[in-house]
């Protein structure tokens, strides 16, 4: 199963009304289940920085199918995951990438989102995900 067109430009709306509704610009980043790129927006603005940890915080999160803020508690020193974020060509590992379910739970993609704190990179990525 994949993240259509569709539903990844409904995630991105979504994103955004949020990012404007916290006061954010961001940049937002869709994969589909393999990882690969399907949207990507970058907000009047946002960071040019952001652009590849979005795209990378939404790899990450289907790389392992959840949140790259859970990977960052596991990839701690002395933790199982520690120094993971090296692999795959580099990985994000705090928050800002969250899995994407369809309505049957199956993780059909995942949205990465970064421009502002950790936090409301976060918030702004639920709120894209939460739509499909």
């Amino acid at each position: 199963m994949n993240i259509t067109l569709s539903q990844a430009e409904k995630a991105i709306i979504a994103a955004k009304q949020k990012s404007k509704a916290i006061k954010t610009k961001m940049n937002i980043a869709i994969v589909d289940s393999g990882a690969n790129l399907v949207s990507f927006v970058r907000m009047d603005g946002a960071w040019l920085g952001s652009l590849d940890i979005a795209i990378k915080k939404a790899k990450t999160a289907r790389y392992f199918d959840m949140n790259t803020g859970v990977i960052g508690e596991l990839s701690q020193p002395g933790q199982p995951l520690f120094n993971i974020e090296h692999s795959n060509n580099g990985l994000i590992t705090f928050p800002g990438g969250v899995p994407i379910k369809n309505a049957a739970g199956e993780i059909i993609g995942a949205i990465g989102v970064s421009g502002s704190s950790v936090e409301n990179d976060h918030v702004v990525a639920e709120a894209g995900a939460s739509v499909i």
